[in-house]
């Protein structure tokens, strides 16, 4: 198969890369730049440059392939809500060439969209009215399904190896700072995490099982205290671990203050049982123990 993929050079999309190369498939790769093109180049994939802001770039990269991953986003989270509504233009883009077709396209959003108060997030559930701005991408995604193009949804938790760890990465940098690594509370809030190779190897399989409508969950870990998190953080940093009531977190955590008070646990079950998944990879406070202590 040939593959559009875009986040061709990120953390997650220059994993899939690999994936879908030794797979056996062709792999078309957005890029902005000369310096991705030639990492795509050694990498077995054909650079495509263009941008996600770029729409003519999007079409023409997807109407010449024979599927689409699309895990390109702006990870900028002081600029969240305007980053989301780009990123459903994006895909509004992406499935307009695939339309009138069965080529699928397989888009990028968070477990949090399948969370119910109460208990931990599920494939099968989706609120429309979400207030997390992340809706905009799976809403882009069902007006393409009721189009009749061939979408599916990949939901990702903390995806993490020793480099990056989704969020927990901001948490890391933020104890590197201010030399605490600090929880809300009893820090009891979960949050569910996966590897970054088991992730993409769940990428490829969600891209080749071409079921339209699917919601997958990228969750091996379902559920990990915030607290054994930031407690994992200090450990390795050199740093101490400290309980903040809630009326003081929000100066210390700032725009994270956000997220590192919810539950973002979340299941896989039907994921795992649909697309035959068995992650492998180290944990997440296994990958956390890796870290670099902070300078003296």
């Amino acid at each position: 198969m040939r593959v559009f993929l875009t986040g061709a050079t990120g953390f997650i999309g220059s994993e899939i890369v690999t994936r879908l190369v030794a797979a056996g498939h062709q792999v078309l790769g957005l890029t902005r730049s000369d310096a991705g093109a030639r990492s795509l180049a050694k990498a077995g994939a054909e650079p495509h440059l263009g941008d996600i802001v770029d729409l003519h770039s999007l079409t023409r990269g997807a109407a010449g392939c024979d599927g689409v991953i699309h895990t390109a986003f702006d990870h900028d989270f002081t600029r969240f809500v305007e980053n989301c509504r780009k990123d459903r233009r994006a895909i509004e883009a992406l499935g307009s060439a695939l339309e009138g077709s069965d080529r699928p396209l397989v888009i990028t959003s968070g477990t949090a969209m399948g969370a119910v108060p109460g208990r931990p997030a599920t494939e099968d559930h989706f609120d429309p009215e979400h207030p997390n701005p992340r809706v905009a991408s799976e809403l882009a995604g069902r007006d393409l399904l009721d189009r009749g193009v061939n979408v599916s949804v990949m939901r990702l938790s903390q995806i993490h190896d020793t480099r990056r760890q989704g969020l927990v990465t901001e948490v890391i940098a933020l104890a590197r700072r201010t030399g605490v690594s600090a929880y809300v509370g009893e820090g009891a809030n979960r949050w569910s995490a996966a590897h970054l190779a088991d992730t993409a190897d769940l990428f490829r399989l969600a891209l080749e099982r071409r079921q339209q409508g699917a919601r997958y969950h990228a969750v091996a870990e379902e559920g990990i205290a915030f607290r054994a998190i930031a407690e994992a953080v200090g450990r390795s940093l050199g740093v101490k671990a400290t309980a903040l009531p809630p009326d003081e977190a929000g100066a210390h955590f700032g725009w994270l203050m956000t997220f590192v008070d919810k539950d973002m646990s979340a299941l896989s079950t039907t994921t795992r049982q649909a697309l035959d998944w068995h992650p492998s990879g180290p944990g997440l406070l296994a990958d956390l123990a890796q870290l670099a202590p902070a300078p003296a």
